[in-house]
This record gives C-alpha cells, structure tokens and sequence, in this order.
C-alpha cells in the first residue's frame, strides 16, 4: 500500500478531489511512472463508469503531460541511479529485474517516452510493455531493430523470471547460485546447462544496457571548459580573449550580453534546477556559436532564445540530453534571424530537431492528414485544444520545411507548394469540426466551399501570408445563409485567433462580392451574377489566380465554371489595357520607391506587381480565344504558354520569368532574415528590370509614369 499518496503516513482511502489535490501540490516523478501502470480493479455492478472517468480526466494529465516533458529523462535518470545504488549496497548484480539489463531497464525505455510524449501521442498512454515498444517504433522514436532487441530480451527475462519464482513459490529475481536449481531453471528454459542458458541471457542484457545508455547518459557530466565564461567567473582580459577564440568578432559586445542575461531577474529568479540546466546548456550554445558564419548575431539571437525557455525546464532538459539539437539550434539561427524568432515563439518545435527525417525532402501529406485528423478526433470535446492542436502541428510542418530550406534542399517554388498544401489540408480539416460544432445547423455536411484568392489561390504562399478568402454556398433552405455566415465567422475565428499555442493564420475577405460591405458567405448564383454584372476589372484581375481550396467539391466545381466563364469573356482589348494601367499607375504613385539607387522587389516598375498585371491583362484579353489560359498554372507557366501561342515574343516571355524567379528568390531571402519589404540595390537586377520593362512595352505599348 506504500504507493498511496502521502505513502506509508498517508490514509489507505483518500476521495479523489483529494486525490487531485495531491497530484498538483505533492506528486513527484517517480509517481507518474507507477501510474503508468495502474488500472481500476472494480468490475461487473461495483463498476462505477462515471467516477473511472473521472479519475481518468484526474490521472491523466498528471502522467502524460500536455507539452513534451524532457524533464523526465533526468527524474528517471535519477530514480534508476538509486536503484543501481540499492543493487550494488546488496549485492544484487545478478537480479534480472533490477540489475543491469534488467527487465526494469526495458521498462524505464518504455516508460520515459510515455513520459515525455504521452500527452502528445495519445496512442502511447497504455500501459503493456510489449505494445509501448511497438507503439514507439511505429512512431518512429526507436528503430526497429532496438524494439525487436528490447521486445526478445524482455520476453526472454519475464519466461526466466516466471520459472525462477515457480521454484520456491517465491517473488524472486535473483540468479540460483546452487548447481541444482541452476540446472532445473536451464533445462525449464530449454538449454543442457547452465553454460548454456548464460549465454543468451547474458548478450540480453548486455543489449538492454546498451539501448538503455543512450536514452540515459548523461551527455553534459562532468564541467564544460567554457563554464567560467558563462558564469562570469574570468577577468575581463581573460573573457575577451576567449570570446575571440570562439571566433567572436565583437567580444565586448558579446560579454556585455551574457553579463545582461547574469544579471537579469529573469535569471536570478530561477528555480535551482532550472539554472543549473541552464548553465549546462550555456557554456554548449557558446561553443556551437563558434561554427556558424556569423558567431556574433548567432549567440545573441540563442541568448534570446535560452532566456524565453529558462523556465520551461523541459526545453533546457532536451538540450542538456541531447546536444545535437542543441547544434542544429545553433545552425537554425545563425542562417536567419527570422528562424531564430519563430523557434523562440514556439520553443515546442525543438523536438522537430531530434528527428532525423527533419531533412527528408518528401513530406507526406496523406499521412499528416491522417494524423491531424486522429489527434484533433481524439479532442472532440475540447475546442481549445482542437484549436492549439491545429496551429502546433501546422508549426511543426512549417518548422520541418524551414529547416530543409535552410539546409538548400527545396526551391522558392517548392517551398510554396508544401505551404499552400499545409494551408489546403488544415482549412479541409477544420471546417467539418466548426460545421458539426453549429447547434443550428440544418443537415449533416454543409454545401459550403472555401476559394482562395491572392498567394493562397495562386500556390505562391510564404511562411508569412494571410489567405484571402472568399465563401460560397450553393443552398436553398431558408436558414442557409444564417448557417453558413455562422460558419465563415467561426472558420475566421479558428483561422486567426491568437491562443496559447500562437495563431495560425491572418484572414482577408475583401475580395469578397461588395468588400467590406458584402455579405461573408454569398450564394453561388449570386456570386456569378456579381462577376457579370457589377465586378470591377480589378477583381476579374483577382479571379485569375482564384481556387477551390476546401469544402464541397461539387460547388468547387460550379465556382471553376464560373470562373472560366468570366475569364474568357470577349473584351476590347485597348479598354483593358487602359483599366490595367490606371491601376497600376495608382499603385504606383502609393507605394513605388521613386528610388535612383534602391529597388522595390514588388511595388516598383519592372518588379513583381508587373509582372503579375502582364499575366492578368493576357488571360483577359486572350481567354476567349484561347481558354488554356484560364489554368491556375502559375506566372511562370502562363508567361510560357503565352510565348507559345504567339501572343508575346518568347525572348521577352523567358527574360521575364527569369526576372519572376530572382524577384521571388531575393524576397524569400529578405524575409528570412526579417526584411520582407527591404529594397536592394537596383543595379544587383537591372538587368531583370530591363527584362520586365520590355514586355510590359511589347503588352502595353507605353511606359508608365513613375
């Protein structure tokens, strides 16, 4: 009964708001791991369903936390240490249970990733031994190979430990020291001796000792040669010149900003095990600080970095145990400033960095889909977590994608198709949830579709975007237009809410029938009699890169119709191009540089608004004629299919996708490093200005006023 709350002082039946009470104000690691394991024991009429779930909803948090708990790692580091010190005190080296390469050993593997990610990975919270290790290989967090090793060395030690105890009729694990019994337990385990049995029994547990050092050694024993720099403790010449060493090329500054962090409250106000991790990972980020390109704007974004986590302990803990994420961090934020925020905004994605498919270059997304919709179903009841759920999983896959961008494993244009799939996926998973949340609604699936308009219809998304929205219905019930505006607001909550897991996405639904001053959801018919009837040209220039993203496909469908026939509508030719310039030129005169030396990438004259007003003025002008042209294909492809129908000379049609592809590399890179509207010096691209000037010539016939 010692495994009571309050142990051997404590009362044998406790109720379980007391319980509770406990759990938050006195439960200690070692309890969550003997939880783990624990099951109701009522059955038939004593088996109360109401008062087993509310234990569970009590239990559960207690043990499988709702972040990863790296924390972990270093409690049952510690509780194993004890043991190994009881095992030694009493002789107990040949005790398969809690000797080395025991069966506890197995367990403790088992259990310390329950620990750490069961709250994360409901399919972990089990409790068979066996199917956890299966659980984590099929999760990837072991290879296959240790669970089979772990798997047949914990059934070979449970068979020996049944047959050990089957002797006396006794709860022993030790090894017989007697000839005899030693010769019985070798025949009952199939073996002729002894001699024979040790053989496997002893690679066993050589194999769990193994498996089980690299979950547990401690990879920051012993003090790191840079602990006095750290901690403040060398004279100022001394400090400096080390800092040097490190290939710091500002030292003064760089020691003025870890006397900073020394002397914050932040750090001084610290629990004492948080700043003893703390100074375990500090003196490692200096170090790996000293292998990135720029040593200098590297350690003073991971001091920001370090001082946002120090009091998460379970974030210090990870990169105390493993110092390859710690590395990769340190790699993360010396390529992009813009890296190093987003990992310090959401410190939960450092796990991101232990997993070595963080580099595979195929991301599958049927699979993300999957595993979305498993985690957000296991939370029915819980809209904020349904909520968080969407945003830390889409970080995740953000992060993951960041890190291969880094790493030069993706193009500007693949990068942009992973993200508008990302955006895709999480709009087709949260509108069912909101429209099943709806007490109102009239029938079971919505007629409802969501269109992209902007970067999301044109698959030209960045890591910073909003999604231009635009929402459609094609239903007669008199309470559809309630229902489905009801719904658009709800999608605009879930999408842009700010929670504790961050926001997901900013929304714009301007572009909708009327602006501002429309309706949120419109039906289908009347959007297509707003397209013919009352649309601005600049809106049909918007509906070029217009897209069914999520909902009904048969509306999707209807919507594309509509589009297409919008887009090849026979218009004169110079009254859209004289539209198209207007708008330009207004553009122009609001936000163009007027600049000799620098050069705006987007705004300016012979940059991406022109390029993107030439694609639209051909699809308007041309579509009736050739209706290919209506294809959400991209800038870049449009340009091409141009050139091949003869509308636009193909020297000029390549000198301006050329100048599209810089135009969006150079902006990726700027808004990597926290520039996004940051101008660079226009002879760096004047040949791609150039480039665009002639084939807005060769469209237009004139030049623009700047």
């Amino acid at each position: 009964m010692r495994l009571r709350p309050y142990g051997d002082s404590g009362p044998l039946v406790c109720s379980l708001s007391a319980l509770e009470t406990y759990f938050m104000a006195q439960g200690r690691e070692w309890e969550r791991y003997a939880w783990i394991k624990a099951r109701l024991l009522n059955s038939g009429s004593n088996l109360q369903e109401e008062w087993l779930t509310v234990l569970r909803r009590i239990v559960r948090p207690f043990v499988f936390r709702k972040y990863l708990d790296f924390g972990a790692i270093n409690a049952m580091r510690g509780l194993h240490a004890q043991i190994r010190r009881e095992v030694a005190k009493k002789g107990m080296q040949e005790h398969i249970k809690l000797g080395p390469g025991g069966i506890r050993e197995i367990e403790f593997i088992a259990q310390v990733y329950q620990l750490i990610r069961g709250g994360h990975h409901p399919a972990l919270q089990i409790r068979p031994t066996l199917e956890v290790l299966r659980a984590l290989t099929e999760h990837q967090l072991i290879e296959a190979q240790a669970e089979a090793e772990l798997r047949d060395a914990y059934i070979f030690l449970r068979r020996l430990e049944h047959r050990l105890q089957y002797v006396d009729d006794q709860q022993t694990h030790m090894l017989p020291s007697g000839e005899d019994e030693r010769s019985l337990i070798a025949h009952s385990m199939g073996f002729a001796t002894w001699v024979a049995l040790l053989e496997p029994l002893n690679a066993h547990r050589n194999r769990v000792s193994q498996h089980f050092g690299a979950v547990f050694t401690d990879p920051g024993e012993g003090e790191h040669p840079l602990t006095g720099l750290w901690l403040g403790q060398l004279d100022q010449e001394d400090e400096l010149d080390e800092l040097r060493q490190q290939g710091l090329r500002q030292p003064e500054e760089a020691a003025a900003q870890l006397a900073a962090l020394r002397a914050s409250m932040r750090y001084r106000q610290l629990p004492a095990a948080n700043r003893e991790r703390l100074d375990a990972v500090g003196p490692r980020l200096i170090e790996a600080c000293a292998t990135t390109p720029d040593p200098d704007a590297t350690l003073a974004r991971g001091l920001r970095f370090l001082e946002n986590i120090s009091r998460r302990g379970a974030y210090l803990a990870l990169l105390q145990q493993y110092p390859l994420a710690l590395r990769r961090v340190a790699d993360l934020m010396g390529a992009s400033s813009w890296a190093a925020d987003y990992l310090t905004q959401h410190p939960l994605l450092l796990d991101e960095l232990l997993d070595p498919r963080v580099l595979e270059t195929a991301t599958d997304w049927p699979a993300f889909r999957a595993d979305l919709r498993q985690h957000l179903t296991h939370h029915t009841d819980d809209v904020e977590r349904q909520m968080d759920l969407l945003r830390e999983m889409h970080h995740a896959q953000v992060f993951r994608l960041l890190v291969q961008d880094l790493a030069g494993l993706h193009s500007i244009e693949r990068i942009s198709d992973h993200l508008t799939e990302l955006a895709d996926i999480l709009l087709q998973e949260t509108l069912p949830l909101i429209w099943n949340s709806l007490k109102t609604r009239h029938r079971d699936q919505p007629r409802f579709a969501v269109i992209g308009y902007g970067k999301l219809g044109g698959k030209e998304l960045g890591y910073v975007a909003d999604l231009d929205l635009v929402f459609l219905y094609d239903d007669e019930h008199p309470e559809a237009p309630e229902n489905y505006a009801k719904l658009g607001r709800r999608l605009a909550t879930w999408l842009s809410t700010q929670t504790a897991a961050g926001i997901l996405f900013e929304t714009d639904f301007r572009l909708r029938p009327n602006g501002e001053s429309g309706l949120l959801a419109v039906s289908i018919d009347a959007f297509r009699d707003y397209q013919l009837q009352k649309a601005w040209g600049w809106e049909h220039q918007a509906l070029t890169r217009a897209r069914f993203c999520a909902g009904d496909p048969g509306i999707g469908q209807r919507f594309e119709a509509i589009r297409c026939e919008v887009l090849c509508r026979t218009r004169d030719l110079a009254s859209l191009k004289q539209e198209v310039l207007a708008m330009r030129q207004k553009m122009l005169d609001a936000h163009a540089s007027h600049s000799i030396t620098d050069f705006d990438l987007k705004q300016d004259q012979g940059g991406l608004i022109d390029v993107e007003f030439i694609v639209q003025c051909l699809v308007l002008g041309h579509a009736h004629q050739y209706p290919q042209l209506t294809g959400n294909l991209g800038n870049i492809a449009l340009l091409k299919m141009a050139a091949e129908l003869g509308l636009i000379p193909a020297n000029e049609a390549e000198g301006a996708r050329n100048a599209y592809r810089e135009y969006r590399r150079q902006q990726h890179i700027n808004r990597l490093n926290d520039h996004p509207d940051a101008r660079i010096e226009r002879s760096l691209v004047q040949e791609h200005i150039d480039a665009v000037l002639r084939l807005w010539k060769t469209v237009f016939g004139i030049d623009l006023r700047v």
